[in-house]
């Protein structure tokens, strides 16, 4: 089971938050964090629990200046239970928590087969004897609206003149703040208001809220139980924020005490409810006891692993399986009946506020060939947004739909106007909102699902909306230059995020980011594709309902091949005027900083800025290597009118290499894939920082408030598109596979089209791809130099290069 299972002993409050954070439980609908039942919020404790999609609006003045900012929201805390004893004759000790008590021993185990969380810990009581404790937590996969928690006190080595009493305290706690991010501190950070309590007899307490600008009613209701020894009093207690259920029970030695807690959470958003406070009432009195709800729960996870199976050898696997687990907690088959994006720090805590930026980017293609269901939801709440887009973009002076960088409830512009730099304290301009790159993401995104699924009803409907609107901005903000009969995209900022501005220039911006025009390129030349290939009757349907005149089209083609692309001294250059920025001295700042991957923050507190130097906080130009095959990236610089060879593109790579701080776990995991295939012997080090990024919390502290659910996802997009060379393309399963003797083994399965569970397997120079016994046609496999068709039922060996 080691490889189901990671183990914390002891107990660490430097290290409580990460804790948290990778021992979150959800189900994809809410999550909670993995914090101790007893303890409150506060500098070591960070309980919280979210609900996908579950937003609030508050004003807060920062720096002299009003702000608005929308977070998910942490709501009332139902983990809340506390205990504390007393031996016969003598008084009652005090309520414990770890940082007041001295533990003989302490442990977390995480088992993610059957995901839950079993804590452990023993503690002397004074003048009796020691206590024992055992609880498990599970947030259910089966019904998305129940969580539930056991505990298990058993008093040992107590003498018999020496038993007592435990009194426990249950409870639902709306004394709650959004307090995750240490450096939002200064922003209004109280979400919920007009709390209610009260009790249904005999066991369960009721606590209900609202959101306080977005209206969101939400409700929790919790049953607590007691089996053993019967209890000597027990009564609920509705408070003015906290709803309790106090509980005194004999303890005896050898006799252990179980308390469960069963809780259900509703929300005004969810479906086929009324209200909500009904609906969690009646949900706890109906749920079955821990044993059958676990049960049931574990059930519905073995159902998930079969589905999403994949096996690497040794710590990678083990690594690459905890990152599989914490996925499908956040977007699992619950999700494709939510409207929700991808939160990019998961349901795990309040970084980045839980806005969805572009890491469906890197989420999408996993979920496409395992939950399809799921993917098109996600791209379903990009559509539903389509409108907001083409607004924003029509606010903007331009043509069709410009999504913002940071989206949330509503599909507005979520980025911060401020942001904080931790290094120097000062509040500075937040310019990412000019990352119009995340159009291209998800145009991108409907494509591959549609290549993968072969969904074209999606495709010829609301991908094709999608599609055309995407296209039209970047073919109304390309301006043509007379001087070299190119087009310019001026004023944006790349992935990169360091580059917001050219040296002393008083307009942020910059022109020609490399990776937004080649990937608007594409755009365009896709939305042409989809054109051609449309039934006429559809065509003529779809330009009707987005008003696209028959000059358009040709406007696209052309500007899809002509928009410039800056090159210098013989690599790809970021952005134009990338290769006349000062060099950094690298090493300079490696020996004055333990890290220097937040560069720009070191530089601003230095007095200077990271725009006047050739330096990457990540990936940028080197992302297109990441999306796209080295056969397709030279047929798209082939139509810009240019040739990319493969020495051009190794040269590519090695400049920027040498000029990247890895300020992003995206980065390390996209200079793996990239390097797999560019320079092998370096890969390996860049795939394992990308698998070690939140389980080591390689940037100092930013998993305790959410786990990087981009570089997550994107560790298993690694190995099932990165090792084999997968593509879906024309109707087939492409594989090209890259000989990578660090994972030289591994397996997985994939849902491709009609075919359920699609083995896929590699091992000493050989891949096997095996489907399973369907009436559905032969799937048909291509490599660059054969292709097979593989029947169902049956099983392909094919030989692969090994080095």
């Amino acid at each position: 089971m080691q490889e189901w299972t990671w183990e914390w002993e002891g107990y660490d409050p430097a290290g409580e938050q990460l804790r948290e954070s990778l021992c979150t439980l959800g189900n994809g609908y809410f999550a909670t964090r993995g914090a101790v039942p007893e303890c409150r919020a506060g500098l070591v404790h960070c309980p919280g629990t979210y609900v996908a999609g579950c937003y609030n609006r508050l004003e807060s003045t920062v720096a002299g200046r009003q702000v608005v900012n929308e977070d998910l929201v942490n709501l009332p805390n139902w983990l809340l239970l506390r205990f504390r004893v007393r031996h016969a004759g003598g008084a009652w000790g005090a309520w414990f928590t770890p940082d007041t008590h001295s533990l003989l021993d302490h442990r977390h185990t995480l088992d993610l087969r059957r995901a839950t969380l079993t804590r452990t810990l023993r503690l002397r009581v004074d003048g009796a004897g020691v206590l024992a404790v055992e609880q498990t937590r599970l947030v259910h996969m089966g019904d998305p609206h129940l969580a539930a928690l056991r505990t298990v006190f058993t008093a040992e080595d107590w003498a018999e003149d020496r038993s007592g009493e435990i009194e426990i305290e249950s409870g639902l706690d709306g004394d709650v703040i959004n307090g995750n991010v240490h450096r939002y501190r200064a922003l209004e950070h109280r979400q919920l208001t007009g709390v209610r309590t009260g009790t249904a007899e005999p066991r369960t307490v009721w606590l209900t809220c609202r959101t306080s600008t977005s209206g969101i009613r939400i409700a929790t209701a919790a049953r607590t139980a007691v089996s053993g020894p019967s209890p000597v009093t027990s009564e609920l207690r509705p408070g003015r924020r906290r709803a309790v259920h106090r509980l005194v029970v004999p303890l005896t030695a050898g006799r252990p005490v179980a308390v469960e807690k069963t809780v259900a959470l509703h929300t005004s958003r969810d479906s086929a409810i009324g209200d909500p406070l009904a609906a969690s009432v009646d949900r706890t009195a109906t749920a079955g006891d821990f044993a059958g709800l676990l049960d049931s729960h574990a059930a519905a996870w073995e159902r998930l692993w079969r589905r999403a199976e994949i096996q690497v050898p040794g710590r990678a696997g083990r690594v690459l399986r905890l990152h599989l687990f914490h996925l499908l907690q956040t977007l699992s088959p619950h999700t494709a009946d939510l409207d929700v994006g991808v939160p990019a720090r998961g349901l795990h805590g309040e970084a980045y506020r839980g806005h969805v930026f572009w890491d469906e980017l890197f989420v999408l293609p996993y979920l496409n060939l395992h939950f399809p269901e799921v993917s098109r939801a996600l791209l379903d709440y990009r559509y539903r947004r389509l409108p907001r887009a083409c607004r924003a973009a029509a606010e903007a002076g331009r043509a069709g739909a410009m999504y913002p960088w940071q989206s949330g409830s509503d599909g507005r512009e979520e980025s911060q106007e401020w942001h904080l730099n931790p290094a120097s304290g000062r509040w500075l301009p937040d310019h990412s909102r000019l990352q119009h790159h995340v159009g291209s993401a998800i145009a991108y995104n409907v494509w591959r699902y549609c290549e993968a699924t072969g969904d074209t009803e999606y495709l010829h409907t609301k991908g094709a909306e999608m599609l055309l609107q995407i296209a039209r901005f970047w073919a109304g903000l390309a301006a043509h230059d007379p001087g070299t009969g190119r087009y310019r995209i001026r004023g944006v900022v790349g992935p990169d995020e360091y580059h917001d501005a050219y040296p002393g220039a008083a307009r942020p911006g910059l022109d020609d980011n490399a990776y937004t025009n080649v990937t608007a390129a594409w755009v365009l030349a896709r939305a042409l594709d989809l054109l051609h290939r449309l039934p006429a009757w559809r065509r003529e349907e779809l330009c009707d309902r987005v008003r696209l005149d028959a000059e358009e089209p040709l406007k696209w083609d052309e500007v899809s091949r002509r928009l410039w692309v800056p090159f210098h001294r013989g690599v790809i250059s970021q952005f134009e005027g990338y290769g006349d920025l000062a060099e950094l001295d690298w090493d300079a700042y490696r020996a004055r900083y333990d890290s220097i991957r937040r560069l720009d923050r070191i530089l601003e507190a230095e007095g200077d800025s990271v725009n006047r130097y050739q330096a990457s906080k990540q990936a940028d130009v080197l992302m297109l290597g990441h999306l796209f095959s080295p056969a397709e990236l030279r047929q798209l610089f082939r139509r810009l009118g240019h040739d990319v060879d493969d020495e051009v593109w190794r040269r590519t790579v090695d400049h920027y290499l040498r000029r990247t701080s890895h300020g992003s776990t995206l980065s390390g995991l996209v200079h793996g894939l990239v390097l797999a295939r560019a320079r092998r012997a370096e890969a390996w080090q860049y795939v394992k920082e990308a698998l070690e990024a939140d389980v080591a919390d390689i940037q100092g502290g930013t998993t305790g408030e959410g786990i990087h659910l981009g570089a997550m996802a994107g560790t298993l997009d690694l190995v099932q598109r990165g090792l084999t060379g997968l593509e879906t393309r024309e109707d087939a399963l492409r594989f090209d596979p890259v000989p990578l003797p660090a994972l030289s083994a591994y397996g997985f399965s994939l849902r491709y089209r009609g075919h359920w569970g699609v083995s896929v397997r590699r091992r000493d120079g050989e891949l096997r791809i095996g489907v399973p016994d369907s009436e559905e046609s032969p799937l048909r496999v291509l490599l660059p130099d054969r292709a097979v068709t593989v029947a169902p039922g049956e099983t392909c060996t094919l030989a692969v290069p090994t080095s």
